[in-house]
């Protein structure tokens, strides 16, 4: 597997590099079917979820990422799961979802299975807020049970009229109402379907073009696009965004606009071939970011490279700042390590609406990238959890980096009993990326970390 200079795990190449992200940018789980969201600032990043033992297809849940520099993301863990949709099949099947926003409401659109069914159906739920809980809006499905019902895309034109497309290997389209949770005239099959349309599509509109990128034919998975100058075509392929690759035998796009840039997001198999050569579903979401061409067209893009895309905003250390908001997360590698540039390790749990780091054991680390410290820090605390304890060590630039401080954690009275504890720090000034390294006696996990903050010096 090649490795660009930032993906390196070896200290003096990873300062080289700040302020940046590395593909794939989310590490505590394995998710995949990226549909992102910009909404009031930020990109809400709506993800599909492989379970951390799974070898064929076993999803269960939706997830949800958040940024708004492009680089760190924060974990908002499940905020939907079949469990959403009591009638469907429980135990599989939670694949590639959208969440759209309209009247103040936001609607979560997914396939799911029924009981008993060999046919695909698309349920819809909706919530007040882009952070769920979404809950069933219609007790049934939306569409369907159809073979090939899957990978639903909507999409509010500037008139008011939604639509919704989905399908594999067909494409089928149809106008929403405005209730979003019905629909009017027939179910269309499009009868110009997309050269090398094989699933997974994503609807917008830029420019006054209408887009439909796709999975492009399958095996192994590009991302192929079509555009038109009507919401339902005729569409005009205009060639790949970017082409298979033997790596990756699956793709599904999402792409937006975001504070002047343009990104699509993908997903690959990195992870999983990081652990083992065999195939099994447990992919890992990816982003690249690229110009438009003057026509409105899109250039082939190479695939998915582990450097990522840059930071396009610091990161505030003087606010409260969840310790699940990741750049990079994975081990300080030993010398007998497999020389890889990630681990599995730590994880996210989630406890009503709180969301927190966990299983950290000793030498795991999170980075988060561009932080800016500005004039100096001169303290340090962190909301933690522990029966256990360990230390944790603040570096600057790389997991091995100037150490500007140390929080000891002793036992707070045990798990779920939270503290806030606090320590002095030295030497933090300007914008570096920011390293936890976690360290601690044994191999078992050492405390939980809820968030963190640092205090200005002279405050």
């Amino acid at each position: 597997m090649s490795k660009s200079v930032c993906a390196i795990a070896v200290a003096a190449l990873a300062a080289a590099c700040p302020s940046h992200a590395e593909n794939p940018i989310i590490q505590t789980n394995f998710t995949a079917d990226p549909a992102p969201m910009v909404y009031n600032g930020t990109v809400y990043l709506y993800t599909s979820h492989d379970e951390d033992d799974a070898y064929g297809f076993k999803m269960k849940e939706w997830r949800l990422y958040t940024s708004t520099d492009m680089v760190n993301w924060t974990d908002h863990g499940a905020v939907a799961s079949l469990k959403t949709f009591p009638w469907a099949r429980q135990d599989n099947d939670a694949w590639a979802p959208q969440v759209v926003p309209r009247n103040g409401k936001f609607y979560l659109y997914a396939p799911v299975s029924v009981p008993g069914e060999p046919k695909n159906v698309i349920a819809v739920a909706v919530a007040d807020k882009p952070e769920g809980p979404f809950k069933d809006a219609l007790g049934h499905p939306l569409v369907g049970p159809v073979t090939g019902y899957i990978d639903p895309t909507a999409f509010v034109d500037d008139d008011g009229q939604a639509y919704l497309y989905w399908g594999n290997p067909n494409l089928w389209y149809v106008k929403l109402n405005q209730d979003m949770v019905s629909y009017s005239g027939p179910i269309v099959q499009e009868p110009t379907k997309p050269a090398n349309y094989q699933e997974g599509p994503w609807f917008y509109k830029r420019g006054g073009k209408y887009y439909l990128a796709y999975a492009s034919t399958c095996c192994s998975e590009g991302i192929g696009y079509v555009m038109s100058d009507h919401p339902t075509g005729p569409w005009v392929h205009h060639g790949d965004i970017m082409d298979g690759n033997k790596a990756s035998s699956g793709n599904h796009p999402g792409i937006i606009d975001y504070k002047g840039g343009s990104y699509v997001f993908g997903f690959n198999y990195r992870f999983n071939f990081d652990d083992t050569p065999v195939h099994r579903e447990r992919r890992s979401i990816t982003v690249a970011k690229f110009n438009y061409n003057a026509d409105g067209t899109i250039p082939n893009l190479p695939w998915w490279n582990t450097e990522g895309v840059a930071q396009i905003e610091s990161l505030d250390p003087y606010r409260r700042v969840e310790a699940e908001t990741i750049a990079w997360t994975s081990r300080v590698p030993s010398p007998w390590d497999h020389p890889i540039d990630w681990v599995p390790g730590i994880k996210t749990a989630k406890n009503g609406d709180s969301v927190y780091v966990t299983r950290i054991t000793n030498k795991t680390y999170i980075k988060v990238a561009g932080v800016d410290f500005g004039k100096g820090a001169e303290r340090f605390t962190a909301r933690v959890a522990s029966g256990a304890g360990g230390t944790i060590e603040l570096h600057l630039d790389s997991f091995s980096g100037p150490v500007i401080g140390t929080l000891a954690v002793g036992s707070t009275g045990g798990w779920g009993a939270w503290q806030s504890l606090s320590a002095p720090v030295k030497g933090a000034a300007g914008k570096h990326d920011l390293f936890f390294v976690f360290k601690g006696d044994g191999s078992d996990p050492l405390f939980d970390f809820d968030y963190w903050q640092f205090a200005k010096a002279g405050k």
